[in-house]
């Protein structure tokens, strides 16, 4: 089987003792207010993940939530224990930081302008000196040309150049970014090489204790990952190779994915962006839902985890033998996912026990499918008959004084499948209608599991005369 190239996206870490900034530089990256910004250390609790894009280059910003100090409770006008360099707190910095650290391609250390070098700034900086990552030094808040002046201080952290930013109002921001993409070991997103790895990749994810680690052993026959009834078992995301009729494929097992507010803070919310990451090298999900449950408002997070990252994707229902059956509790459970998990509608169900074994077979056999429906390609004159017929049958509808006009359809990829359209006027084109169209392509090329993607461009005629 013939894999398109996969890109390799690069991630940015922000880390820092609590309340320097990091949210609100994660903000200012990533183009929106995602991130919740509060004066009070700690307020970040959950993994935040986004996408930034600086001269061309695409790469993820994680936003660390801080590295937790604990400070004891203490009389007014006790020094705090970071001011006298208490060392009690360095185990759980270290704890965090090496995760991040590990995962991230370029570490953004934050500090805080105002308030100078302390204890804390000097442990993340000590962790930092040690790892063979590239570290770009952030000192926020330097708001005014005298902050900025203060800054010079933080060389003493023995990190290379400062950057005094105002994540607040943007200021020096642009610097800060042109260091960081210097320092990302890939290329721009057009110039991104293949990945050596040829394995079809099949992500096992889901909410904590449904079943994921059992489903691989079963899978592959063994033990190899650590199966307890205690959820959140598992903290990394393990690969293991293997092969089915003789083709390559790699299963990654993955931590499970709390529902926000949820996420313990600590190594948990890193296992969580590991399971992110898992999700996006990976060309097939399978999402496991529990049976006795019901599909949850934290299974529907998760598959729209497996959307927005257009991938391909199996649900597969776990503890199947833990129900009673009469002969309409299958539709009636098919109709369940349907209703709840209406933005995919692709995507194929299974009903499988990692327990007892049943269905198994199909789990891989519907994995490998799904991966060889985001592979196929529509030639063009095929492609644009299928539009032509589509709008023949149902024109679309506007309130402008002329009608949409769709030239010329192509597809420009696939992994996932992408098709272009060439209009008339790109507002001619209601989002109701590209999901139409969406619909009327599937009806002759189904992609079985796999999101497809219109672009649409807007095509000037010109006159003549």
């Amino acid at each position: 089987m013939t894999l398109a190239n996969r890109m390799k996206k690069p991630l940015v870490a922000l880390v820092g003792r609590p309340n320097v900034g990091k949210s609100a530089l994660f903000n200012r990256l990533v183009g929106k207010r995602k991130a919740v910004v509060s004066e009070v250390p700690g307020t970040t609790r959950d993994r935040l993940v986004d996408d930034a894009e600086w001269n061309g280059v695409v790469f993820s910003v994680v936003d660390t939530g801080g590295l937790e100090v604990y400070q004891p409770r203490r009389a007014p006008g006790e020094a705090s224990p970071l001011e006298e360099g208490s060392r009690d707190f360095v185990p759980l910095i270290r704890a965090q930081a090496l995760v991040a650290i590990e995962e991230a391609d370029v570490i953004v250390m934050v500090v805080d302008a105002i308030q100078g070098i302390t204890a804390a700034d000097e442990e993340v900086a000590d962790i930092l000196r040690r790892t063979d990552k590239p570290v770009v030094l952030a000192a926020n808040k330097a708001d005014n040309a005298a902050r900025r002046a203060d800054t010079f201080e933080f060389y003493g952290l023995g990190m290379g150049e400062v950057f005094p930013i105002s994540a607040l109002h943007g200021t020096g921001t642009g610097d800060l970014l042109d260091a960081v993409v210097e320092a990302l070991p890939f290329a721009p997103a057009e110039d991104y090489d293949a990945d050596d790895d040829e394995t079809i990749k099949i992500a096992i994810v889901g909410r904590p204790n449904v079943g994921k680690s059992s489903l691989l052993n079963k899978l592959i026959g063994q033990d190899r990952a650590i199966v307890s009834p205690v959820a959140g078992t598992t903290r990394d995301a393990l690969d293991t190779p293997v092969t089915w009729e003789g083709m390559p494929i790699t299963l990654i097992d993955t931590a499970g994915i709390r529902r926000r507010g949820k996420i313990a803070p600590g190594v948990e919310k890193y296992s969580v962006l590991r399971a992110l990451k898992a999700i996006q090298r990976s060309d097939v999900a399978l999402l496991l839902i529990d049976a006795t449950d019901g599909v949850t408002q934290q299974d529907a997070h998760v598959a729209g985890m497996i959307r927005d990252e257009l991938k391909s994707a199996v649900i597969v229902v776990n503890k199947w033998d833990a129900i009673e059956k009469d002969t309409h509790t299958i539709n009636e459970y098919m109709d369940e996912i349907r209703r709840d998990l209406a933005f995919m509608p692709y995507v194929p169900v299974l009903f499988i026990s990692a327990l007892t074994g049943q269905r198994i077979h199909t789990v891989i056999e519907a994995a490998v499918r799904v991966q060889e429906e985001r592979m196929v390609r529509i030639p063009t004159s095929e492609l644009n008959r299928i539009i032509r017929d589509a709008m023949l049958r149902h024109a679309p509808q506007t309130k402008q004084p002329r009608p949409l006009k769709i030239y010329l359809a192509q597809q420009v990829r696939v992994d996932p499948p992408t098709f272009l359209l060439h209009v008339n006027d790109t507002e001619l084109l209601h989002f109701t209608y590209e999901r139409y169209l969406e619909n009327q392509i599937r009806r002759v090329y189904p992609f079985t599991g796999t999101p497809i993607r219109l672009s649409i461009r807007e095509r000037k005629r010109s006159r003549r005369g």
